[in-house]
């Protein structure tokens, strides 16, 4: 790392990375052209040599595609693999049994790895989406079971994530990558004030993650990406801040070392910097110490 705050001896918790087999589960996000550096399978053994040099000793997998199999896979590899110590899944949000569909999640193999669930916002046309009194009940379901919801949103749905973040005070809720900012764009903003709001309410955390890949430019720099994570610290504060690799998307941008020194670079001389590098996680997330 570079001469930042270190983390405390337990090291470092990457709270967001994904892995997937496109055999088993195919992601059709991936667009082959554009997307070429992660148009490939990811499995664990290919994780841990980057995680582990840059000093990360657990991480949280999140899932990426819309399926109940693929956080039952992820949770037998949370099963076995002495890295991954949380799965961030998947429910229907909108079923009628969603506390049932999280006990047999939570029955499965590696079940009691499970920490949160998530659902992907940022695809969802409704701009009225978590509004909706089905998808509400399905967040509260997940709260009342002790999980989790992490909010994959976009800039322009902060409001709506506020709103509910505000209505579901007793749901424990994680903004993943900022909500996505328009990094060195106008937008930014409009983007600060809905951050803010969001920030205001007490049971919503954040994910420093998924910003190398919001930069639009080809060769950035720490420095582009200070305004962002500067106003995520001021909004937040680092006890409800958490580092996230976004592994392998942030690929697309960046190699894991390098994020984790830019990241470094940025929270370096911060007040209380060293609770992004694990102790919120592994508060939020409940996180198994072995």
């Amino acid at each position: 790392m570079t001469g930042a705050q270190v983390p405390g001896r337990a090291g470092i918790v990457d709270a967001h990375h994904h892995l997937w087999v496109r055999a088993r589960h195919p992601q059709p996000w991936i667009d082959p052209v554009t997307m070429a550096a992660i148009d490939a399978d990811f499995e664990p053994a290919d994780l841990a040599p980057p995680a582990r040099a840059a000093g990360v000793t657990a991480t949280v997998v999140v899932q990426s595609i819309a399926s109940d199999s693929e956080t039952v896979d992820l949770l037998g590899v949370a099963a076995e693999d002495t890295l991954v110590r949380g799965v961030v899944g998947w429910v229907d949000l909108t079923a009628d049994d969603v506390p049932d569909r999280l006990d047999r999640l939570r029955a499965a193999r590696g079940g009691e790895r499970l920490v949160g669930i998530r659902h992907l916002v940022q695809s969802e046309t409704d701009p009225a989406y978590l509004d909706r009194p089905d998808v509400r009940r399905g967040i509260a379901a997940v709260g009342a079971a002790g999980l989790v919801f992490d909010l994959l949103v976009r800039q322009h749905q902060l409001p709506m994530a506020a709103r509910l973040t505000r209505d579901l005070p007793e749901v424990s809720f994680v903004l993943d990558h900022l909500a996505k900012p328009a990094v060195g764009r106008p937008e930014m903003a409009e983007w600060s004030r809905d951050l803010r709001s969001l920030a205001a309410s007490p049971n919503t955390t954040a994910k420093l993650s998924g910003l190398v890949t919001e930069v639009p430019l080809p060769h950035w720099t720490p420095q582009d990406l200070r305004p962002a994570v500067d106003e995520a610290l001021d909004a937040f504060g680092p006890d409800r801040l958490m580092f996230g690799s976004d592994w392998p998307v942030c690929l697309l941008a960046s190699s894991y070392q390098r994020w984790v020194d830019t990241l470094a670079e940025l929270l370096e001389g911060k007040d209380g910097a060293e609770s992004v590098w694990g102790e919120t996680a592994r508060r939020v997330y409940g996180l198994a110490a072995s």
